[in-house]
């Protein structure tokens, strides 16, 4: 319509043009050459048009393109999600069968047990006859054959026993194995989802790749390298903030630090098993917080002691630590060999102890409430970095008046401590 408007003047101009005088008629020329530039007008404008129509198909196209995208993007992560959901689901039914082969452990032990008493009452009955009976013989053989039977009953039901055992084994190998699949699964699809947030133009989420990192070594692994407090959430529990040391060689997970006596550390079991403190200050991390860390695979414990005026004491160990049905027993084996020992359990775990919740191998003292604080106490014995702040300057200390942080040097001497750090990661990082 816009090209034809221009034509029906042009053609009203010329008629106008031949209808007027002879005067009129020079300027024809001047007539014909706007009618030409009216027409190549005209033929720009549509070719402009056609152009337009062309990139406006071409963006059509595009923006379907990328519909697709997104939505197969969709698709993926709700399959994702099923996949994790069924194997969350598998998760339940294998950790129902280790409780359902657990119990069958139990009752096989006690039938044991019963089978156990059933003996002794049967050889007592057995002697009563014997003593009953000395001019005849016949007994004896009778309590061989009978004690005969009962020990190859009882062999039966350890072996049986055994073969529960394995099987538990087994299944718990199976369990953890699928727990690290679920958990790289979950890496995945924060992965993706991260990918889809960037595709669609928006800003991607730092928190959702925190929120699966198992450990502090994790997040290291992930790109992280600033000190500070994130969220982790080790394998089979809850999320929960810690303190992540960022050093050159990885993560480390801070589990205790003192510095300048701000925090009280004279606390009762539960305190120490849920922690206290504050993370950017002084702190302890929990019992059950630095199980679930551990119970991940093989970890590594870090030690770093001060006293104000020698040089910071370090020490490495291996480190394992039970669940709170084993009092959250604590074992190290030395990996560091420092010229003076800083921690030491010996060849067996020492369990924790706190002023209400005596468990060390102390008989006729409670360990806790005579040097305060919660430790691994074997008897009152070599460290206790959990007792009072030092007031007084730093240096040897008087063994009657260790109610404060101490530790003791292969040389037997005590020292008092005035800054600690406790950290763990796992062994592969030193790999």
């Amino acid at each position: 319509m816009k090209t034809t408007r221009p034509l029906v003047l042009l053609l009203v101009a010329l008629s106008q043009a031949s209808a007027a005088p002879p005067a009129a008629r020079a300027s024809w020329d001047d007539v014909n050459v706007v009618a030409h530039g009216l027409l190549q007008l005209g033929q720009g404008l549509k070719e402009h048009v056609d152009k337009t129509k062309a990139q406006m198909r071409e963006v059509d196209g595009k923006l379907r393109a990328f519909n697709g995208t997104v939505a197969e993007l969709e698709r993926r992560q709700r399959e994702q999600g099923e996949t994790l959901a069924a194997k969350l689901k598998e998760l339940e039914e294998k950790e129902r069968t280790l409780e359902e082969l657990a119990e069958e452990v139990r009752a096989r032990v006690e039938e044991a047990k019963g089978q156990s008493e059933g003996v002794l009452a049967s050889m007592e009955k057995a002697e009563e006859k014997v003593e009953g009976n000395n001019s005849d013989d016949g007994g004896v053989p009778f309590l061989q054959r009978l004690l005969s039977s009962q020990n190859r009953r009882i062999d039966q039901l350890v072996d049986k026993i055994k073969q529960q055992q394995d099987k538990l084994e087994k299944q718990s190998l199976h369990l953890q194995a699928l727990q690290r699949k679920v958990a790289h699964k979950r890496v995945k699809s924060h992965r993706r989802r991260d990918e889809e947030t960037v595709l669609r133009g928006e800003p991607a989420s730092s928190a959702q790749t925190a929120a699966v990192a198992r450990d502090c070594q994790d997040l290291f692994a992930q790109g992280q390298r600033t000190s500070g407090v994130y969220t982790v959430q080790p394998v089979g529990s809850r999320p929960f903030n810690v303190f992540c040391e960022m050093a050159t060689e990885g993560g480390w997970t801070v589990i205790q630090k003192r510095h300048d006596g701000s925090q009280d550390f004279n606390q009762l079991w539960e305190s120490y098993k849920k922690g206290f403190g504050d993370l950017n200050g002084e702190f302890w991390l929990g019992l059950e917080n630095i199980h679930a860390l551990a119970m991940q695979g093989r970890y590594l414990l870090q030690v770093e002691l001060s006293d104000g005026q020698r040089q910071p004491d370090v020490a490495t160990y291996s480190f394992q630590l039970a669940g709170e049905e084993e009092q959250f027993a604590l074992r190290l084996e030395d990996e560091s060999s420092p010229q003076e020992g800083i921690l030491s359990t010996g060849a067996t775990s020492v369990p924790f102890s706190t002023a209400d919740r005596d468990s060390d191998s102390a008989a006729d003292v409670n360990c806790a409430q005579l040097l305060s604080g919660g430790w691994w106490f074997s008897s009152c014995g070599e460290s206790n970095l959990n007792g009072r702040y030092p007031r007084r300057p730093s240096g040897q200390a008087r063994p009657h008046l260790r109610r404060g942080m101490f530790w003791t040097s292969s040389e037997g001497q005590n020292y008092s401590v005035r800054t600690s750090v406790l950290k763990i990661a796992p062994a592969t990082m030193k790999q």
